[in-house]
């Protein structure tokens, strides 16, 4: 695969190796802290359609993950509550690691490869369905990268951060952005003003999706426009390796698929506009597993020849193949209020 090809970088451009230690310390403690609570945990039904009927998918970090039998939506079930949840973000150890050393070791390559494509992307979204400027605000804003980037654009008049994570929070202030050190559901507009919401890599996290979903519609102005990026379940990463995808971490309790989110979406409101899966990193992420002797290719010769007997020369270009043809475990949703 050629690294010089615009847009693409590897995984440890992003989590460079060198920290994976201190992250790894971290991330032990807050998975340790969050099963302390697991006698508290609460059943639910699928997060996407509402059935009750599911089978078992695996095991990971503890935590059992199951597949609706309805919609084929993966979720954590049983999962921690909000309060749970609330007090998990709080005192999150990795949440603190990443903020010194991981974002900003790597702010420079997240920028460039990752943020300004982002607001690109976002810009020409607004731009086509004729989505009002007033104001955008992202949910989730973390280490205040994008809400710096889209303000230098100047297209939107006003850009705020939701971040209830205290760290997080206090490094947008310090970048000058407008943030709100709450969680979304305790954030109120006088106005429908609102004309952009944003969340990246949120509603995996979140313990009732839907409610997340009403929350925003309730925010946004008429015609608004929501976008919203989260893996999906049925893209090659993720569809590979199972419990071995990073994808599947302890803090994400929901793996939708297009058909799935956009279902409900379309029941809390919104109109579904766009779908697209423009993730650059699935076939180098089952690659370097395989190569780590985390996975085992000896039952997919064929995807052997891809991943690794013929990586240099077609690699990318299978890349391109996932992202096109929405195959991609990274999704992109744009939605209007209806």
């Amino acid at each position: 695969m050629n690294k010089k090809d615009i847009g693409s970088f590897s995984p440890s451009d992003i989590s460079p190796v060198e920290l994976d230690p201190g992250q790894a310390e971290r991330f032990a403690a807050d998975i340790k802290m969050l099963l302390g609570y697991k006698s508290r945990f609460v059943s639910v039904p699928c997060p996407a359609c509402g059935s009750g009927v599911s089978r078992k998918a695996f095991e990971k970090y503890g935590l059992n993950y199951v597949v609706c039998s309805e919609c084929e939506t993966m979720y954590v079930n049983p999962r921690p509550g909000q309060k749970i949840l609330d007090a998990y973000y709080l005192q999150s150890e990795n949440y603190c690691y990443w903020n010194k050393y991981i974002f900003p070791a790597t702010e420079n390559v997240r920028r460039n490869k990752i943020f300004r494509p982002r607001v690109e992307r976002l810009i020409d979204i607004c731009k086509r369905y004729g989505v009002r400027r007033d104001i955008l605000v992202e949910i989730g804003s973390g280490f205040g990268t994008f809400c710096e980037e889209v303000k230098r654009t100047g297209f939107f008049g006003r850009v705020i951060g939701v971040e209830p994570t205290p760290d997080l929070a206090r490094t947008c202030r310090q970048k000058g952005i407008e943030v709100l050190e709450k969680p979304v559901e305790q954030v109120f507009f006088d106005d429908n003003t609102v004309g952009v919401i944003a969340a990246f890599e949120v509603i995996e996290h979140l313990f009732c999706p839907r409610d997340f979903l009403k929350k925003c519609y309730s925010m946004l102005a008429h015609d608004g426009a929501l976008i919203l990026t989260c893996p999906n379940v049925k893209g090659f990463d993720i569809a590979v390796l199972q419990a071995v995808s990073d994808a599947v971490d302890v803090e994400h309790l929901n793996y939708f698929h297009p058909d799935s989110l956009s279902g409900l979406l379309a029941e809390c409101g919104f109109e579904v506009v766009e779908i697209s899966t423009p993730g650059r990193l699935d076939a180098e992420r089952v690659r370097n597993a395989v190569l780590k002797n985390e996975f085992d290719l000896a039952p997919h010769r064929f995807l052997k020849q891809i991943l690794i007997d013929k990586w240099d020369n077609v690699g990318m270009d299978f890349q391109r193949f996932l992202a096109d043809n929405k195959l991609s475990s990274h999704m992109w949703i744009a939605a209007r209020k209806r």
